[in-house]
């Protein structure tokens, strides 16, 4: 068994981010061998904090819907249901970079604002 969109989603952030983890990445390439198709596509080729939040939103709905047509008896119920939750929780946390990162983003308009007012420049 293996969390597909959790696999994806490191993909998609390390793309974003940069990180070049060759070993981390071949582990991940191989955990999605034969599974790359539609919202885990889409996070394993995404480039930016919305598209991640696009696809992942689109996988988890997939994963909610997995989830509906299984049967509680079924032995793999409580593993998919384990998959949905840490895929919620994962996209609350790409939720909170984003915001965090646009925060980052205001507060350099800010300092540099705050320069300017220190350091008029004269034309």
């Amino acid at each position: 068994m293996s969390c597909h969109e959790i696999e994806a989603l490191r993909l998609a952030l390390m793309n974003v981010l940069g990180v070049g983890d060759q070993h981390a990445r071949d582990h991940a390439e191989t955990e999605l061998e034969g599974h790359i198709d539609g919202p885990i596509e889409g996070l394993v080729e995404a480039d930016s904090l919305a598209e991640i939040e696009r696809h992942l939103d689109a996988a988890l709905v997939d994963l909610e819907e997995e989830v509906a047509e299984m049967d509680a008896d079924d032995p793999e119920y409580d593993y998919t249901r384990g998959r949905l939750l840490e895929v919620r929780n994962a996209e609350q946390t790409v939720q909170r970079l984003t915001t965090q990162g646009g925060q980052i983003v205001d507060g350099l308009g800010t300092s540099h604002d705050m320069l300017h007012e220190l350091f008029p420049i004269e034309e």
